[in-house]
């Protein structure tokens, strides 16, 4: 009976020399061991898992068969066919590489039934050799075979001779019309390195023969394209399979359409099954700067820990401070977190989260491309903004755009030049028209695919000018930040914001804009977690910028981050800093009803939340004189807690402790009455109220 392509389950990886060296067993369980293994083999059914190659692999599982008819005796009469071989131990040997040779034909037989059909149509010659070459070490096996020592019946001994026959008149066998169909994809892909748009028909044909039918068919591919790049070490065949994924995406459009809202709504559910949101992550493995798991975790100049990646993008946004602590960097060389990086991939393991555990190196990997595949890439943009360009009348052609800005939303997070082409081809102006309220009432999935699209162009350095110029598209950003149909939406528009401020010019006009800080600001005071750590992330990116400062100030920023402090403790008391450090007084005055919350968070909070929080109390009562030092002195305990920062805690956090130690030392003194920096208390009824004074230095 055939059995599923399923009883192969497909790998990430190729297995390694050690994954065929054979078992220590003895002579009976290896016999066990070799007839299980034919059996697996010989059940497969090459017409139904296979469309390639079926003459090739039929072959090998004809052979298996035989053998494990030879195995079923040999089991069947172990004690007098073991006893009577006059060389047990060439015998074992014969059989440990047998079932080596018979577990390499089985690895082939998978590789074949569940990798990419475009890779194997092009390496067709290479694996038909393979199971040649598998096939003649099977042949030099059976010539060694013991056929005659062993107590075998006439019908067994010519079985094998038998297939000692086939094995040593085997042939590489490919036929013509694999060969053809292989030159006709080579021709397609010369065809758009050339900058000449596939036949449609052409496209068609291929993609039926190859047995690829429709979108899901084409995702499935493109995955195992993917998976073949991991697998491969040559820059040419990487480069090859990043031709055929822009092939296969460009047919993927033109052949069976955009995904439909449905389907597309399915995939990402399916995305999100595969990640682990309902596992909480530790704060000190999550970046600050993308609160995402850190999977190469490096550290500044200042101390501070953050993700390659987002550090690195952050750096090449023109920054030269540090995200959390707002020092300005001595240096930007990126020194990797080894020991932290360990225990992530080891928490990773115990939770059975995929964690790419190679080497890293330091230096950026380099992107593999070529001609065709930009020229795919290109092709497939603007077949998409086009269909993009029909206006939208009614429910049904709203249902058809977020197929289609869902292929967007997906091409746009694949790569740099996808995200150039889209932006190119002229996607933002019509992505836009998606981010009003009336899209978000009527489609709110088109109005999530618009806005993560916008999201993923930003993140190429050009296209946030070309967003940034584009009427209404901040307008159009805000709106979904304030009123948008879904905490994602709002939660993608925060992070859009987040990512453009990263240009000091685009910072300075975001923190200008009303609409957007509100929006931010009610978004983490309001939203639940994920959303939240994205408004904040965005807020404390404008607070980058003095004069964004004060309208976070007038926005209410400060008195945000005080009510959730409680629940977001390291990324509010962060935020607080931020703000405080360059809001001057009135930011001061905001914050004092938060410092008995600050004290809690340098008891309880990580080493990150207190760092924040000890620089937080130090800058407000170094700006808010007397009345504030008396406030924080008054939280019981809070000097014990203060000498614990300075024992265990981080560098820059017992600089801080030790700073915040000797101001409360000198207030207990009296020696800090009247001016602080510039300010002075002035006592108003039964409460003191914070004032600049005539000399007050502009904030």
């Amino acid at each position: 009976m055939a059995i599923s392509p399923q009883i192969f389950p497909p790998r990430k990886r190729r297995p390694s020399a050690e994954s065929f060296i054979s078992p220590k067993l003895n002579d009976i369980n290896l016999l066990h061991s070799l007839l299980h293994l034919t059996t697996q083999i010989s059940s497969i059914n090459p017409s139904t898992t296979l469309f390639l190659l079926k003459r090739s692999t039929t072959a090998v599982v004809r052979k298996a068969k035989l053998l494990a008819v030879l195995f079923e005796d040999l089991i069947r009469n172990s004690d007098t066919a073991l006893a009577s071989s006059s060389s047990s131990s060439s015998f074992l040997l014969c059989l440990e590489e047998t079932y080596i040779v018979l577990h390499r034909i089985k690895t082939l037989i998978e590789d074949c039934s569940n990798g990419s059909k475009f890779f194997l149509l092009l390496q067709i010659e290479t694996v038909a050799d393979n199971f040649h070459k598998l096939t003649g070490e099977l042949s030099t096996l059976l010539d060694i075979f013991p056929v005659h020592d062993l107590d075998l019946n006439d019908d067994v001994q010519e079985l094998v001779i038998l297939i000692r026959k086939h094995c040593s008149q085997s042939k590489p066998v490919i036929e013509y019309s694999e060969t053809e169909l292989r030159n006709e994809v080579v021709s397609v892909l010369e065809r758009i390195k050339n900058e000449i748009v596939p036949d449609r028909s052409r496209l068609a044909s291929i993609f039926e023969r190859l047995e690829i039918r429709d979108s899901s068919s084409c995702r499935a591919e493109i995955e195992s394209l993917e998976d073949e790049i991991q697998n491969r070490n040559d820059e040419n065949s990487k480069s090859e399979i990043v031709a055929l994924i822009g092939l296969v995406r460009y047919a993927k459009c033109v052949l069976f359409g955009a995904s439909t809202a449905a389907a597309a709504s399915f995939v990402v559910e399916a995305q999100r099954r595969k990640q682990p949101t309902e596992l909480v992550v530790p704060a000190d493995f999550r970046c600050p700067i993308s609160l995402e798991l850190m999977r190469d975790p490096v550290v500044v100049a200042t101390g501070q820990t953050y993700d390659r990646e987002s550090i690195k993008l952050w750096m090449d946004s023109g920054h030269n401070t540090c995200p959390k602590t707002g020092q300005t960097l001595a240096h930007t060389e990126l020194i990797p977190n080894r020991a932290l990086r360990n225990m992530i991939a080891l928490w990773c393991r115990e939770q059975r989260i995929p964690f790419d555990a190679e080497t890293v190196t330091g230096r950026p990997s380099s992107r593999v491309t070529n001609k065709a595949a930009l020229e795919a890439t290109r092709m497939t943009a603007l077949f998409l903004v086009n269909k993009l360009k029909v206006p939208v009348t009614n429910s049904q052609s709203m249902e058809d755009s977020n197929g289609v800005v869902y292929e967007l939303r997906f091409l746009a997070k694949t790569d740099s030049d996808s995200r150039a082409s889209i932006a190119e081809a002229g996607a933002i102006p019509l992505l836009v028209r998606y981010l009003s309220f009336d899209v978000g009432v009527h489609s709110p999935s088109l109005q999530v695919n618009a806005v993560t699209t916008i999201l993923n162009l930003s993140i190429l350095e050009a296209n946030k000018t070309r967003i940034m110029e584009t009427d209404g598209a901040l307008n159009g950003v805000a709106e979904v930040l304030r009123s948008g149909a879904t905490w994602e939406a709002k939660a993608n528009a925060a992070a859009t914001v987040f990512s453009l401020s990263g240009v000091s010019a685009y910072r300075k006009r975001l923190g200008r804009k009303t609409r957007v800080v509100n929006g931010l600001v009610q978004l983490a005071r309001c939203g639940p977690e994920g959303p939240r750590r994205d408004a904040l992330a965005a807020i404390l990116s404008l607070a980058a910028d003095r004069e964004s400062v004060a309208k976070l100030v007038e926005g209410g920023a400060v008195e945000m981050a005080v009510e959730v402090m409680a629940a977001v403790p390291e990324e509010a008391a962060t935020v607080l800093e931020a703000v405080i450090k360059r809001g001057g007084l009135v930011a001061v005055a905001a914050a004092y009803n938060g410092i008995k919350r600050l004290g809690a968070v340098l008891r309880e909070g990580s080493e990150r939340a207190r760092e924040s929080a000890a620089a937080t109390l130090v800058t407000m009562c170094r700006k808010g004189g007397s009345e504030v030092v008396g406030e924080l002195a008054a939280i019981p305990g809070v000097e014990r807690v203060i000498w614990e920062i300075m024992a265990v805690g981080s560098v820059r956090g017992r600089r801080k402790a030790a700073t915040l130690l000797r101001i409360l030392r000198r207030w207990a003194a009296g020696l800090d009455g009247g001016e602080i920096e510039g300010f002075s208390t002035t006592t108003m009824t039964s409460a003191t109220m914070v004032v600049p004074t005539s000399n007050s230095i502009a904030q």
